[in-house]
């Protein structure tokens, strides 16, 4: 049986990955800190012989006994709102975390797989941003923190693949959506739910004209299960190449959740990028994967989930409270 470790495994994605690689027959040991990830993910997990979990911070050493065959790094905080508030934890995680496990996957002789981000491309100056765009990003705005974290976690990657010969894989994820997402981290989809259903305005940065292009979890799931079998250790982006402006999704969300909602406009926060969407013809090529599920049929799915959450959870305003991590 191939064992796998999955860090950021509390987390949205982490959560899922979890639960297609013990589908797929896996060995699954989880790893979180928690800082921003919830047992509440996994615990459906607890019970099954072939899932663990160690709750550990991987900026610390890491050791997992036995044999590894691949690892998935996808600790990190993701939302603006977390980075912003951790900014160093958030740099520490794509360094120091991605540097503990190479250097594990190198002495296990494991495949290694690491998240990156559409955000390495910054305000890009290209559109559709394809894998060879280097980006436009301001390493010392408050984003940067996030951006050049997954910046540096690729440069390291890559060195330990051409000097140490470890087998490496780079997913680059654009905006992705589902259930497990948390209500309050600050991004569009969380957001304009949580307000729809609690009868609030919807909250627009900016004018509205800003693009994002939403991929459903299953589909980025199954992308990156794609790309840790493939052969290929470049960069390769996952995501749904569907591009909509913020505006327009708002309108799709009051239709959808059947609220009569106005929305509201506020200032654009600092280097928030005004086009995303991904060119994904290598996903294409090389995997043969492309996004299947629509916007409409994922996000029903997603206002499902989050309509079944308590009323305590839906009126949580805070997530965490991060003091005890801060240092």
């Amino acid at each position: 049986m191939k064992r796998i470790l999955i860090t950021g495994a509390a987390g949205f994605l982490g959560s899922h990955l979890c639960d297609r690689f013990i589908k797929e027959g896996y060995h699954v040991i989880g790893m979180d800190n928690l800082i921003t990830g919830d047992l509440k993910n996994i615990e459906h997990l607890f019970k099954l012989e072939h899932f663990e979990f160690y709750h550990h911070d991987i900026t610390k050493f890491v050791h997992v006994p036995g044999e590894l065959d691949y690892i998935l790094h996808f600790a990190s905080p993701a939302s603006p709102i977390d980075y912003l508030k951790i900014p160093i934890q958030t740099l520490k995680v794509g360094s120091l975390g991605t540097h503990n496990l190479l250097g594990l996957a190198r002495v296990k002789k494991a495949r290694i797989l690491i998240a990156s981000t559409s955000e390495v491309y910054g305000d890009p100056l290209v559109h559709p941003q394809t894998e060879e765009y280097y980006g436009n990003v301001n390493t010392i705005g408050p984003r940067g923190v996030y951006d050049e974290a997954k910046r540096f976690q690729e440069s390291i990657t890559m060195a330990y693949h051409t000097f140490h010969a470890v087998e490496t894989r780079i997913v680059r994820i654009f905006n992705t959506y589902g259930p497990r997402m948390r209500l309050n981290d600050g991004r569009v989809i969380p957001a304009f739910i949580g307000q729809a259903i609690r009868g609030e305005d919807l909250t627009i940065f900016g004018d509205g004209m800003q693009t994002r292009s939403f991929c459903y979890v299953d589909d980025q799931v199954e992308g990156i299960f794609r790309l840790l079998h493939s052969d290929y250790v470049y960069p390769v982006n996952i995501g749904n190449p569907d591009e909509i402006t913020i505006k327009d999704f708002a309108e799709e969300i009051i239709k959808l959740t059947g609220t009569n909602q106005k929305v509201v406009y506020h200032p654009l926060p600092i280097n928030d990028p005004l086009q995303r969407q991904p060119d994904t013809t290598k996903a294409k090529e090389l995997l043969g994967w492309e996004a299947k599920v629509n916007r409409a049929e994922g996000m029903k799915i997603t206002y499902d989930y989050f309509k079944s959450l308590s009323k305590e959870e839906l009126s949580k305003e805070e997530h965490k409270d991060f003091s005890k991590y801060i240092n």
